[in-house]
């Protein structure tokens, strides 16, 4: 692969990526691998939901590598994987007539933390593009796969561009086409509506609850995940998505988990699909919630209908405070600029 040359006259401007959130339409637990992790089939799709992330080279003998977070907290800056993602990049681009100089990141955080949606590995996968595009280099891309692997399980999904299907510890990813529109006409994106209690669900304590048998019916959510996976492969219509979301909202292994480690999670999901009358599914580990829709005005419709109902306690979240709750679309290919 032949890389480009570095372009010394470019401008110091600072490099803007998206960090979409990510939602799991089917998560099947498959196995235990050796290195402790479990291996997992799942069919991913981004959301329009994104991380804002912007990062500048700095010059200066005593420049550094730097963080500025705004809106969710994600915790403190150094254990936040942009900047490993910066440095991971760096030591993958240095070589002669390579300057990676210091860069200052801001990153506007929309996206709820630890919330099953992996707001930090889109984070990553997005700075270590940043970084690149800043320095005016690349990689080859085997080596963004093994480092994006490196940051974290869900990392290598989101260089995919689009809906995949996840497995092993997330380090194979394949593309699905996903959505697609009538006679090749670009697809609507259908809408989602996201509730996230404000409650932790440690991913680790989920899948520990998991192991300690807080299990559904072992090979159900396998068998859908394979199925819907061949089917999303080839694409499938708004409509035909959404008569497949009885099914999709079941097909993951950690909901009892998820509702063991979260009191109240059951409750919150009984009420949610009174009130909407849609099927309501899991992201992730959670604890975030979702239910799809034809489109993000009837998302957007359902989300302030959530909102009333938790407004007059008509239903209940766990957590300390209301939950966050947002109407946003499954992103394209088609779609994505």
């Amino acid at each position: 692969m032949s890389l480009p040359t570095p372009d010394p006259t470019r401008r110091l401007a600072p490099v803007v990526r998206l960090a979409p959130a990510k939602l799991n339409l089917t998560l099947a637990i498959v196995g235990r691998r050796d290195d402790g992790y479990h291996s997992l089939h799942s069919v991913m799709v981004p959301l329009d939901l994104a991380d804002r992330l912007s990062v500048a080279p700095m010059t200066g003998p005593d420049a550094a590598d730097s963080l500025h977070v705004s809106g969710f907290d994600p915790g403190p800056p150094s254990d936040n994987l942009v900047l490993k993602a910066i440095a991971a990049a760096r030591d993958a681009a240095t070589r002669p007539g390579i300057a990676t100089q210091a860069l200052a990141a801001r990153l506007e955080k929309r996206i709820p933390v630890a919330a099953g949606l992996a707001g930090g590995s889109s984070d990553a996968a997005a700075a270590l593009d940043a970084a690149l595009e800043a320095w005016t280099t690349d990689i080859e891309p085997e080596r963004r796969y093994r480092i994006a692997a490196a940051l974290g399980s869900d990392v290598p999904f989101f260089l995919a561009g689009g809906a995949a299907l996840v497995e092993g510890r997330g380090e194979r990813v394949t593309p699905l086409h996903g959505v697609r529109g009538h006679h090749d006409e670009p697809p609507e994106p259908p809408g989602v509506l996201l509730v996230t209690p404000r409650v932790a669900a440690p991913t680790a304590d989920v899948f520990a609850a998991w192991s300690n048998g807080a299990m559904a019916e072992p090979g159900v959510a396998r068998r859908t995940s394979e199925h819907f996976a061949s089917e999303f492969g080839s694409g499938l219509t708004v409509r035909a998505l959404l008569e497949r979301a009885a099914v999709l909202a079941s097909a993951n292994d950690l909901l009892p988990a998820a509702a063991a480690v979260v009191p109240g999670l059951v409750a919150l999901r009984r009420g949610l699909a009174r009130l909407l009358h849609r099927p309501i599914g899991l992201s992730g580990s959670g604890p975030t919630l979702w239910a799809l829709y034809d489109s993000r005005n009837e998302a957007q419709a359902a989300a302030a209908e959530v909102e009333a109902a938790l407004a007059v306690q008509d239903i209940a979240a766990p957590g300390d405070g209301p939950p966050f709750v947002a109407a946003t679309t499954i992103r394209t290919k088609e779609r994505q600029g």
